[in-house]
Order: C-alpha cells, then structure tokens, then sequence
C-alpha cells in the first residue's frame, strides 16, 4: 500500500512506496527535505462519528480478552515462558520497561518481537556493543543539499524511534550509551541539538543481559536498574518444552502471529488501570514488604542487617501497587488482591534489594532473601480485611 501525503511547503502531493516509511526524501518541485509519515490502516466504510468512551467495565473485559488472545498469538512462535510473557505485558499495559536476564538461545528477542507483532507495534532492536555511541541510538544531524545548492541540518531518527525497543545486551555498552537508552525511557523524548523530539507512543524498551560473560560489560548500577519496573528472569524450558523446540524449529513450522491490539487501545488500557481501587489491607501489605526489607528501618525483618546492603526505594511501592492494578484487570477483577502482590514481588524487588557481602560469599540469592521477607510479613490483618 503506498502512502499519499502533501508537502507543506508547495502542497504538492507526493505518492511514496509504504516500505520508505521514516525515511527522508526530497520534494520534486521545491527541493525541501520531507519525513515521509508512516501509513495508517484504512478506516472501515461508511466512517461513522466517534463514539463515547466506553465503559470502564467494559474496557477492563478487553483488556482481559485481549490478553488471552496475545497469549494465544505469542504462543504460535514461543513455547513455555508464560510468567515471563504475562510480566513483560504487565509492564507494557502499566506504562514501564522490563530489564531481561538468561543465557543466549532462549528467544528472548524472538519473544519481543512477536510480542510486537501482536501489538501492531513499530518494533527495533539495538544491538549494544563497546563501540555504540548515543548518537547511534537517538539519531544524529546531518548536512544535506537542496536542489538550489544549499545546505541545512537535516535529522536522521535512529532506531530509538519505534513503539517497542530491544535492547540488546545492554551491559555491552558504555555508561554514556546506556544513559541515552535510560533518559528516553523516563522522558519518552531525546534531544539532539538543542531540538527535543518525542517518541511516539505507547513507547516501551526492553533491555537484555547476559548473566554468563562478565568481562568487557559495563554493568547497570543499581540506581539505573531502578528506572525498570521488573527485573524478569528467563529460565531453562522443560524437557517436554525443549522438546516442542526442538521440532518447531528444525521443522517446516510457521508461525503466523496475528494483530490483537493496537497502540491506541493500549494507551486506553493503560489509562484504564490506573483506576482500578486497591484495599486499604493491600496497600499496607505493600508497605510492610517494603519498609521492612530496608535494613535501617526500624521494624525491618531481624535478617536484614545480616543479609541485605541497601533496601527498595518508594518506587517499589509505586511498582507493586500498579502492576497489581493490571494483574488485576488481566485476569478479570477490578480490584486488587495481595496474591498479586506476592507473584510480583520477585521480578520487583529483585533489582531493588542489593545484597550484603556475607550473602553473596554463602551464596544466597536476592530470591531467596525476598521469599524470606514475605514469609516474614505477618497477614492476619490482610485476611481480615478479605
């Protein structure tokens, strides 16, 4: 499908092959330099008016089909991994960023990108390495002629611009590069030469890292991991898993991953959840898992001195609280439970929790340590308030 647009200089009209879509090309008749805009899918005839917002209700109904049916799709391409899927939907839908964590083969790039395909999500993918400079990322101003033999700045979009980023092995890259990745995901917008440019939304990255090879990585600090909102972790399949993996992808098998949802209508979902009610019993839940994994803090479980360094932040409230809201919704409830508040807990607070030396050197993992702090925090008044 080619894509018809005019030229604001000369309103010249302009018919463009809709694989060029995001490039720059010259105007025939004015020479002026133009972004050809990405093609829109064609309305349903006859065009009806706009209709009211839909019921709340309603809309969280959708949301729940819609995620069944993503599950069903992604399932084409991906076998197994249903946390890890259902987590990183979770951080789409509540407006965030996944940092991914396992051992090179396990499709975690296919995963994002069939992920996207069944969002109708533009989708790149950025693969870090030592030499990425920021300008790689974002984009970068360039001189070029027009047909008059003048010369002006003209901005060239990286792959930075798409509704879904991968982030490939981002611990390949300097600090510097990785800053650039991180100031876009807070701001939804770069700034290259002064001009700030907004990303188009919904705009969400997930960034990969190799646990396996340390040297020549630059590790993320802990304040920087603190910008994603869950720390997923991507194990090992099953044997019978392995096993379907092993026939799909040495076969003839396709898959053929179907569009459920589009970018607007998850930025109406993500608009939706945040009105979902959460009980007064919830939130001091929150409160309690979180206030007292903080060592200093006084009430904070008897091991946390001996066994964690530096406690989560206020953003792991804010995190638990809206990934519940959409768990919540996911599975048909307008109301948040503190079961969805423990099954996030681990890919929450598993960045936020830095460990002390004495539990690294008996090797106790950050997993074991929040399984501890849960065991810990006491549910009477939360059961009575079910």
């Amino acid at each position: 499908m080619d894509i018809v647009f005019n030229c604001p200089a000369c309103s010249q009209e302009l018919t463009i092959e809709a694989g060029s879509a995001g490039a720059q090309i010259k105007c025939p008749s004015c020479g002026k330099i133009l972004l050809v805009p990405r093609a829109r899918p064609a309305k349903p005839a006859p065009k009806a008016a706009p209709s009211a917002p839909a019921d709340e209700a309603e809309m969280a109904a959708r949301l729940a089909s819609s995620y069944n049916r993503m599950r069903t799709e992604v399932g084409k391409a991906i076998v197994g991994q249903d946390e890890v899927i259902e987590q990183i939907i979770i951080a789409i839908f509540a407006r965030s960023h996944c940092l991914l964590e396992g051992v090179p083969g396990l499709a975690k790039t296919y995963m994002v990108k069939s992920l996207a395909e069944a969002m109708a999500l533009s989708f790149k993918r950025i693969q870090f390495t030592p030499d990425l400079m920021p300008a790689d990322i974002t984009g970068t101003d360039v001189i070029q002629e027009n047909t008059e033999g003048g010369r002006s700045l003209v901005f060239l979009r990286g792959p930075l611009f798409a509704q879904m980023v991968l982030a490939d092995e981002i611990n390949r890259s300097p600090p510097k590069s990785q800053a650039a990745l991180l100031e876009a995901m807070q701001e939804h917008c770069v700034t290259v030469g002064g001009q700030t440019y907004t990303l188009e939304e919904p705009f969400f990255v997930l960034a990969t890292q190799n646990p396996v090879e340390q040297e020549g990585t630059y590790p993320l600090p802990e304040a920087q991991k603190d910008r994603f909102m869950f720390h997923v972790k991507v194990g090992y399949p099953s044997k019978d898993e392995e096993r379907e993996i092993i026939r799909r992808t040495t076969g003839a098998h396709t898959a053929d991953i179907q569009p459920v949802i589009t970018g607007e209508e998850i930025i109406q979902c993500q608009r939706l959840v945040r009105k979902v009610p959460v009980p007064d019993h919830v939130t001091d839940f929150v409160l309690e898992l979180v206030r007292r994994s903080r060592p200093d803090e006084p009430g904070a479980v008897p091991f946390a001195k001996e066994l964690i360094a530096w406690g989560p932040g206020p953003r792991a409230c804010q995190q638990l609280i809206l990934g519940g809201k959409v768990r919540a919704v996911m599975q048909g409830r307008f109301h948040v439970t503190i079961d969805d508040i423990e099954d996030l807990a681990y890919p929450v607070l598993r960045h936020r929790i830095v460990p002390t030396f004495n539990a690294e050197a008996e090797g106790i993992p950050v997993d074991d340590i929040i399984r501890r702090v849960l065991a810990a925090i006491p549910r009477g008044k939360a059961k009575a308030g079910l």
